[in-house]
C-alpha cells in the first residue's frame, strides 16, 4: 500500500491509498524521494489538458529503486535514480533517427490484457498512470526506459527537478537550439524552466543572456543564476530594450511559460536567422506563426517538448555539472513540501511569485 496524491476531479488533488503491481520483466519498482511540482501537471489538475481520472500525477522525480523485473539491464535494486516523462521504446523511427524525446512510448506501456500497474488501496477500480510516471505518491511501477541511474551522493530533492524542468530547460540550449559560445540567449518566463535555461546558456557560454519575465523577484533568481541582462515583459518597451542590448536581437528566443502573449515576444526578439524555441504548453487552441518578413530574415519557429533530450545520456551529465558547481539547481528550489500539502504547493504556483516546489517523501 502506498500513499498518494489523486486526481479525482478538476480542481484539487486528494490524498488516498493505492496498491501498486508486482514489475513486468521491463518494469521498475521504485521508492519515490522527491517530486516537483511542475506547471505541467496543473493543466492537468485544471482540466486546461484532458486525461483519464482518477489518475496520479507528478513527473518530475528521483528515488531509489526497491525492485526490478527479470528483463531489467539498466538498475538494479538500491540504485538512485532520476525518472523521465519521455519514456523510449528504442526501435521506432524517432529513436533510431536520435530523437528519442518523440518516441510515443506504446511499448513502455502494459499491454490492456495485463492487470493495471496502478489499483485502489481497496482493489476496487484501477488508477490511470500520467505521464508514464505518477510520481506523486510513495512509489512508482514504469518501464526502465524511464528512469536512469545517477551517482549516489547526489541530494535526491535537487536530483529531482533535473527530471523535467532542467531536462526541458537545459536540454532546449544544449539538444534543440544548440546554443554557440558567444550567441545571444533570451529567456522569455523565468520559472522553473526558464531558470534552467539561463543557467544551461551560461553553461553553453552565451554572450548575452537576457531572462524576461513580469516579476522582480523571478528576474532577481534569473540573475544569480547567469543572467547578464533583465527586462520586465510587461514594459512597453521590452522588445526596443532587447534590441538594444544585442544590437539586433537575439539569435535564440527561448519561451518557458506556454502562453500566446509570449511566444510571440519571442518571435519578435528574433535577430535575422535568429530561432524561437516554444517549451511551454500553450492553450490547446493557440497557435504561434511567422510572418512574411520573418521569414525573408531567415527566421525560424520550433517546439522542443523535453527539451529533445537524450535522457540516460543528459540526465547523469546534467547530475555532474551540479556536483561540479556548475548546475545550481538549490536557487531553483523555492520550498519543500510533505505530501499532504500538495494542493498549498499548487496554489502557491498558481500564484506565480516563487520557484520549485517540491514534495519530498520520508
Amino acid at each position: 500500500m502506498a500513499k498518494a496524491a489523486i486526481l479525482e476531479q478538476t480542481g484539487s488533488l486528494t490524498i488516498g491509498e493505492v496498491t501498486l503491481a508486482d514489475p513486468l520483466p521491463h518494469e521498475v519498482l521504485i521508492d519515490t524521494k522527491a517530486c516537483g511540482l511542475c506547471h505541467s501537471d496543473l493543466h492537468f489538475i485544471d482540466g486546461a489538458y484532458p486525461h483519464p481520472m482518477p489518475a496520479i500525477p507528478g513527473h518530475e522525480a528521483a528515488g531509489v529503486v526497491r525492485a526490478v523485473g527479470s528483463e531489467v539491464k539498466t538498475v538494479k535494486p538500491g540504485d538512485h535514480v532520476v525518472t523521465c516523462l519521455s519514456a523510449f521504446c528504442g526501435h521506432c523511427e524517432f529513436c533510431v533517427t536520435g530523437r528519442m524525446a518523440l518516441c510515443m512510448g506504446a511499448d513502455t506501456r502494459r499491454p490492456q490484457t495485463a492487470d493495471p500497474r496502478i489499483m485502489r488501496g481497496d482493489g476496487s477500480a484501477p488508477v490511470a498512470q500520467m505521464l508514464n510516471l505518477s510520481a506523486f505518491c510513495e512509489q512508482m511501477l514504469i518501464h526502465e526506459h524511464a528512469c536512469v541511474a545517477i551517482d549516489k551522493d547526489m541530494p535526491l530533492d535537487r536530483a529531482a527537478i533535473i527530471g523535467c524542468a532542467v531536462t526541458t530547460g537545459a536540454g532546449a540550449v544544449f539538444n534543440a537550439c544548440s546554443v554557440v559560445p558567444g550567441e545571444a540567449v533570451a529567456v522569455v518566463g523565468c520559472g522553473g524552466v526558464g531558470l534552467a535555461v539561463v543557467n544551461a546558456a551560461k553553461i553553453a557560454g552565451a554572450g548575452k543572456v537576457i531572462a524576461i519575465d513580469p516579476l522582480k523577484e523571478k528576474r532577481d533568481l534569473a540573475e544569480a543564476l547567469g543572467a547578464t541582462h533583465t527586462v520586465d515583459a510587461m514594459a512597453d518597451d521590452a522588445v526596443e530594450q532587447v534590441m538594444k542590448i544585442t544590437g539586433g536581437g537575439v539569435h535564440h528566443a527561448i519561451e518557458a511559460v506556454g502562453r500566446d502573449a509570449s511566444a510571440k515576444l519571442a518571435v519578435k526578439l528574433l535577430r535575422r536567422g535568429g530561432t524561437a524555441t516554444i517549451l511551454g504548453m500553450m492553450p490547446l487552441d493557440c497557435r504561434v506563426g511567422l510572418g512574411a518578413m520573418d521569414l525573408l530574415s531567415g527566421k525560424k519557429l520550433q517546439g522542443a517538448i523535453m527539451g529533445m533530450n537524450h535522457f540516460p545520456v543528459d540526465l547523469p551529465r546534467l547530475v555532474d555539472f551540479y556536483m561540479r558547481g556548475l548546475l545550481d539547481l538549490d536557487t531553483i528550489i523555492a520550498e519543500r513540501i510533505p505530501l499532504e500539502d500538495i494542493n498549498k504547493g499548487f496554489d502557491t504556483m498558481r500564484e506565480g511569485h516563487s520557484a520549485r516546489s517540491v514534495v519530498v517523501f520520508d
